[in-house]
């Protein structure tokens, strides 16, 4: 058996998933929260209620999305890639593996194989994003000889046909702002996607769109589900779907 990937070992430093989000919910749960106390000393208790209110939603969102960012994901991830009973040998890619949260874990249940992540290192999609940072988080989790980095857009992946055993993506296809886009993500995946081969993408918008085009694809056992309130990004209003499938042939 191989060693399973625990929150208690995650000694990497993982950032911010689009840090200026939380950033804005809590300055704007602030500055209403102050309107509130304002509203009150000068009389007007309705809108005192209703700033109240909204300071509150904002300030419960800002928080929900701080924990997934943190703590969250890593949780359901540690849990879907247990769920795997993975050989330890398979060859996997993570699509937009960022700082490496999931493509570290990942790398961790493959001690006889590689773990590959490919990105385009963009901090507005997550603080301090840089391939350099990668690295060193890839040193902290004791998988650096495992694991190979890449710059590359995920709709042009340089790899061969059926080069995986698994192909992972979190949080990172939505960032393509087009539709057709979005597909030829998809698409790539299941290029490089070995028969036999199981693809995972989490995602807070379009996952029904990946779902429809893996059914286009012919791949079997397509299914789309929530992630659950741990992969909330402020609410159940951004909550993120995973869909999951293999590839037949």
């Amino acid at each position: 058996m191989v060693a399973r990937p625990g929150l208690e070992r995650r000694r990497g430093d993982y950032g911010f998933d689009a840090p200026y989000v939380p950033l804005l919910l809590s300055l704007g749960g602030l500055a209403l929260l102050a309107g509130a106390v304002v509203n009150l000393i000068g009389g007007s208790a309705g809108w005192a209620l209703f700033s109240g209110l909204c300071a509150v939603v904002l300030l419960a969102s800002a928080a929900s999305y701080l924990y997934t960012t943190r703590r969250g994901k890593f949780a359901v991830w540690s849990t879907l890639l247990n769920g795997l009973e993975m050989r330890g040998d398979e060859q996997l890619l993570d699509v937009g593996c960022g700082r490496g949260a999931v493509l570290l874990m990942a790398a961790q249940l493959v001690p006889g194989g590689s773990a590959v992540g490919v990105d385009l290192w963009k901090s507005a999609d997550q603080s301090g994003n840089a391939i350099e940072t990668t690295r060193r988080n890839a040193e902290l989790e004791g998988v650096a000889a495992t694991v190979q980095l890449e710059t590359a857009d995920m709709r042009h992946l340089p790899f061969p046909n059926s080069s995986f055993d698994l192909v992972v993506s979190s949080l990172a296809i939505h960032n393509v702002p087009d539709g057709e886009g979005r597909e030829r993500c998809i698409d790539e995946a299941v290029r490089v996607l070995r028969p036999g081969g199981r693809l995972l993408v989490a995602d807070i918008r379009s996952a029904g769109q990946y779902a429809e085009r893996l059914r286009l694809l012919s791949m079997a056992g397509v299914e789309l589900r929530s992630l659950g309130w741990r992969f909330w990004y402020g609410g159940p209003w951004m909550a993120a779907s995973l869909v999951s499938c293999v590839k037949t042939g």
